[in-house]
């Protein structure tokens, strides 16, 4: 049983006549005259009565005629559902962000990416940088965002092997205990000297955080007391919140560091911000899912 036959009994019985089927259907009449004789010859019963006001659907020919509405519209939005995917619109894609974007950057583009394209699937995980890369080198995800301190030197270290999109300044700030709500705004950044200070883990794959901030610490000679390593952003945090360190963070769209139970403070001089760059394998513009998403990024 074909589709085709289908349809053309469908619009035969719809218009109550072969002629004016075929009118719809802008065929001629034969073809259609046959092809709806095969669909009885296969079925093995009669489907339509002939008049000579026109056509009538057998008792058998109600039966398939109401089959034959739910299977095309089935088959109907199966090509409609597969013209999404084609046009990047559905299916999925694994984003991998490091956290301090995850806090408010993803979810903006998400929400609006959802607006355009609901049936498209973003997964996220949100590793250090490090891990973002690999995963995105061994085809665990799709698009990696990460933060940079050198922005040309990485796309300059990486050219050839990931595509990269830049998604804006990142800037950085002083994040304080919650009881230095009396801290001026902006805060010198001589504030830090002989300050504990959290860095997270360095890595020569990644410049990021520790190498920013230490640039900013020898141009203006700042000294701090110490430097406590941690493992990510995220891990210091709670040493900030308990009053045992400061640190100078990145807050991308100055919105990302109020969710937790710290004094967030402007420094003074502002020191360079950090970049958000947006990551692909070579070829990626070829699938319309990312291509759509990170076309996106890059007008953001």
């Amino acid at each position: 049983m074909e589709l085709r036959h289908l349809r053309y009994f469908t619009a035969v019985v719809e218009a109550g006549s072969f002629t004016a089927a075929a009118a719809a259907l802008h065929v001629s009449q034969p073809p259609l005259s046959v092809a709806v004789a095969k669909l009885e010859a296969e079925v093995g019963v009669r489907l339509l009565d002939r008049t000579p006001r026109g056509v009538e659907p057998t008792s058998a020919g109600r039966y398939l005629l109401d089959a034959s509405s739910r299977v095309l519209g089935d088959v109907d939005e199966i090509v409609a559902t597969l013209g999404r995917y084609a046009s990047g619109l559905a299916g999925s894609v694994t984003l991998a962000a490091v956290p301090v974007l995850m806090w408010h950057r993803v979810p903006a583009l998400l929400r609006a990416h959802a607006a355009e394209a609901p049936d498209l699937e973003v997964r996220l995980v949100d590793p250090p940088p490090w891990t973002a890369i690999e995963m995105l080198r061994q085809r665990a995800v799709d698009l990696a965002a990460v933060v940079v301190a050198e922005p040309r030197r990485f796309a300059a270290r990486h050219r050839g092997l990931l595509d990269v999109v830049d998604w804006g300044d990142v800037p950085l700030v002083a994040v304080l205990p919650p009881d230095a709500h009396d801290a001026p705004d902006p805060l010198p950044l001589h504030a830090f000297d002989g300050e504990q200070v959290i860095l997270p883990r360095r890595t020569a794959a990644v410049p990021s955080l520790p190498e920013a901030v230490d640039a900013t610490f020898r141009q203006h000679g700042v000294a701090p007391s110490s430097v406590r390593t941690v493992e990510t952003i995220q891990s210091g945090l709670p040493l900030v919140e308990a009053g045992m360190a400061r640190a100078i963070l990145p807050d991308p769209d100055h919105a990302s560091l109020t969710r937790f139970d710290v004094t967030v403070r402007r420094l003074d001089p502002a020191p360079r911000p950090m970049r958000a760059l947006v990551l692909s394998r070579p070829g990626a513009e070829e699938d319309p899912r990312l291509e759509r998403l990170v076309a996106r990024i890059a007008g953001s």
